[in-house]
């Protein structure tokens, strides 16, 4: 599959290349990153250079993971990652981490709404589930503001680095509603689905 970029003008997302690699080992420094995520800990350079030609390069290759950096629209800076991990028969599992500084303003939510649009417009998924590990309240809200349906906990149901960790779980289908900001138009996808 070929990379492809989202953006609605105020957050752009496009698959990290080898010039982010720097900054998302500085980010990935983040205790709140290392906290709620399975990313490494501690977290070196080379980290973050097998993340961006190993795992982003090949799960684009072969349409198994599609991870994009959150960026700033009009700067360009990345803030973040957002990616789907494709589990096929029409599904896939939705991640997602932030930096410090950007947290609080609304740009994840308006990532995974992209991303959304594109998993159930573009990519034609029938379901999109996420879990966070239990306490990560902001992955949680980002969630459930996005139209996920938090269907429960499993108890050590996660694993990090080694570790099992009770999970939450929730889900949003193609045909679930989503919800709108006052004044957004509809995904492409969507009319089609309303009509």
């Amino acid at each position: 599959m070929r990379t492809f970029e989202l953006t609605d003008g105020v957050v752009l997302l496009r698959a990290p290349g080898a010039a982010d690699v720097d900054r998302i080992a500085a980010l990935c420094q983040d205790p709140a990153i290392q906290e709620w995520t399975t990313v490494p800990s501690p977290y070196a350079r080379a980290d973050a250079e097998s993340y961006v030609t190993g795992m982003v390069a090949d799960g684009w290759a072969n349409g198994t993971q599609l991870n994009w950096a959150v960026r700033d629209a009009a700067g360009g800076t990345l803030v973040g990652m957002v990616g789907l991990g494709m589990e096929g028969a029409g599904s896939a599992e939705l991640g997602y981490w932030l930096a410090p500084e950007a947290r609080g303003r609304g740009v994840m939510a308006r990532a995974v709404d992209l991303v959304l649009d594109a998993a159930f417009g573009r990519l034609e998924l029938a379901r999109v589930f996420w879990r966070a590990f239990v306490g990560n309240g902001p992955s949680r809200a980002v969630a459930e503001r996005a139209g996920f349906r938090v269907e429960g906990e499993l108890r050590l149901g996660g694993v990090q680095r080694g570790v099992r960790r009770d999970e939450w779980v929730g889900s949003l289908l193609a045909t679930d509603d989503r919800p709108r900001r006052v004044g957004e138009r509809p995904a492409a996808g969507a009319a089609a689905r309303e009509g």
